[in-house]
Parts: C-alpha cells; structure tokens; sequence
C-alpha cells in the first residue's frame, strides 16, 4: 500500500519540530574530542577537579586548522641561511640594546643570581616574542587541544602539555584557562612557557604569590635564567665559536647538539679554531649550510642547554648571535657616554 503524503502544516509542524531539537541539543549535545573522558578522569583523579567543571571548560574549546597548518611547517626546517636573517636583523639587534639598557638593573640582578648572562636572558625574550611585542594570539587551550588530542604525530607531547595546562594551580595562571593566549604551539608569555616549564621552572621572583609571565619584568627573567640554570648552564662557559675544516676533515653527523668528544679529538679529524681553547673541553660540532658556503661552529654544553629551550641548533645558534651582538651594542653604547 503506498505512503500517504503529509499534508503541509504537518509537514511544516515536523520541520519546526527538528529546528527546535537542534536548537536545543546544540550546547547539550555538542560533540565531545576524541580522548576528552579518559583525560578527565585523569586531571579529576591527580588533582579532585571537578569532572563536570573540567568538561564544561574542554567542551568550550575549538578545533583549529590554522594551527595544524602552521605546526606543519616551522621556521626551524629552513637551511641557515634563510634562518638567520629572520632574528639577526637590525632592528632587533638595536631593540635588544635598548632593552637591556632599559631594564640593565633587573637583568644584571637576575644574571648574578642564577648565573646566566643577561644578554642571553634578552635575546631568548626577543628571539620568542621580540621583547614581549608579540606573545601570540591562539587560545593556549584550544592550541593544546588541537595539537594533544587531534594531531598524531605529536600527540603525546602536547597532551601531557594539555593535562599539565589544566592541572596547574591558580597561582601558576596568568588567568582563567580559557582566556590565556599563546602560540600556535600553546607556549605562554615574553619566554614562551609551555605548562611544563611553567610548573618546573616558572619563578614567583617579585613575590606576589603568582608566576606572571606577561606583565611581571621580575617573574619573566628569572623563569629564563631559572630555565637554564636548572638546565646545567655552566656560568662563564663557552656557548659556540666558529669552525674551519681542512679540505680532509673527517665529515660529522650529529643526532642532537650534546658535547660528545673532547676538542682535540675534532682537532684531529681537521677541525680547528682560531681561539686557543682548553683541548679537553667536551665539545659538538655543527655543520650549516650558509649564505656563503658551508659554516663550521664547535658548540659547548652551554649551547646544548639553549637547545632544552627549543632543541634546532639553529635556534640555539641564532640566540647566540644575538645575545653577542646585544652585548656588544650594550658595550659601544656605553663608551659613547
């Protein structure tokens, strides 16, 4: 027997019907992100969080393409070449200056105490953000939900960044959770935190009772300085010195920038310096690819602790450079006085 059609009211009536379901399951019925229960549990087992709190908040957060996009292609997969000239310019070399001179009190304080010297303090401030200029944007929520619980191959990583984020005490926040802002990577304030190296390494260092790391001077650099110290900075220790190689130097591959061999044992396989240095001194050696041909950079353990920070050799190697040229800028400041 064939269906009878629908009259229209009714048909009408059924589609103002599904309208309002819509409307109404919208905010009930919003779909979870994959993983969202068993994190939960986890946060509301480690710390006693409400669970029904924690979803309210999770369930707020967004999806972003734009940042899957732009994890996928990071400054740090340019040859050095084409790296350097994004952090050694001018302006920021001249900015540096400027800043350390502005704050000199405060640096040269937070260096003293933790035994890092404030030029580096400063140029991992303007490399990140360019001296506190540019912090980010992205929601650090929906940044570490995107990347901890939508993108696979880093997944791991950025989901302990997720549960740390939403485990860190009110004191450790510059804020509620969902109004903190970031890099596409999640990363907070002038240094760039994770949630991790907030919780490890951020310092109260004006004593208010909050690690602040967008508006307190104090707290900023000695999270950085504090950063390094614990990170084994040997203070006064050599970062990195330019390289010649012999026509027969023995070729060098690295799998990350720790010192592996003493400096005489690259002396002998045709590496050299034009500075005397102690040839017992555990060393790495880089090979870049620069504007002028191939460059040769023997590198320290005070260079393998910039790379804890962000683990390139060409990030480390482009903090070193500006940390110099900032120190240098101070000197000639100075004597023009």
């Amino acid at each position: 027997m064939p269906s009878i059609p629908a009259s229209l009211p009714t048909r009408r009536l059924v589609a103002s019907l599904g309208l309002l379901l819509v409307a109404v399951c919208m905010p009930v019925c919003a779909q979870v992100h994959p993983g969202q229960a068993q994190l939960v549990s986890e946060v509301a087992k480690d710390t006693g969080k409400s669970p029904k709190a924690l979803n309210a908040l999770l369930d707020r957060a967004q999806k972003q393409q734009s940042i899957l996009d732009a994890i996928s292609r990071p400054a740090e997969g340019k040859p050095w070449k084409e790296y350097r000239p994004i952090f050694l310019t001018d302006k920021r070399i001249n900015d540096g200056v400027a800043f350390y001179r502005e704050h000199r009190d405060l640096l040269e304080r937070t260096a003293k105490q933790y035994g890092v010297p404030a030029e580096y303090i400063v140029a991992i401030i303007g490399v990140e953000t360019s001296y506190g200029r540019n912090t980010g944007k992205y929601k650090v929520l929906d940044a570490l939900v995107t990347l901890g619980l939508y993108y696979p191959p880093r997944a791991t990583f950025f989901r302990d960044q997720l549960k740390t984020l939403l485990e860190l005490p009110a004191s450790q926040l510059g804020g509620p959770i969902d109004t903190l802002t970031g890099s596409y990577a999640g990363a907070q304030g002038w240094g760039q935190f994770m949630p991790s190296s907030i919780r490890d390494y951020g310092v109260d260092a004006d004593g208010d009772g909050h690690i602040d790391l967008k508006n307190s001077l104090p707290d900023i650099f000695a999270s950085v300085a504090n950063y390094f110290a614990k990170h084994g900075w040997q203070t006064g220790g050599p970062v990195a010195l330019p390289a010649q190689a012999d026509a027969a130097a023995k070729p060098i591959s690295v799998g990350d920038s720790s010192p592996q061999w003493p400096l005489e044992q690259l002396e002998a396989w045709g590496y050299t310096s034009a500075q005397p240095l102690n040839p017992g001194a555990p060393t790495s050696l880089q090979s870049l690819e620069g504007a002028n041909g191939m460059e040769y950079w023997f590198t320290f353990q005070n260079f393998y602790v910039i790379t804890k920070y962000n683990r390139s050799p060409l990030y480390a190697l482009a903090v070193h450079e500006l940390a110099q040229e900032i120190a240098e800028g101070v000197r000639m400041a100075d004597a023009r006085q």
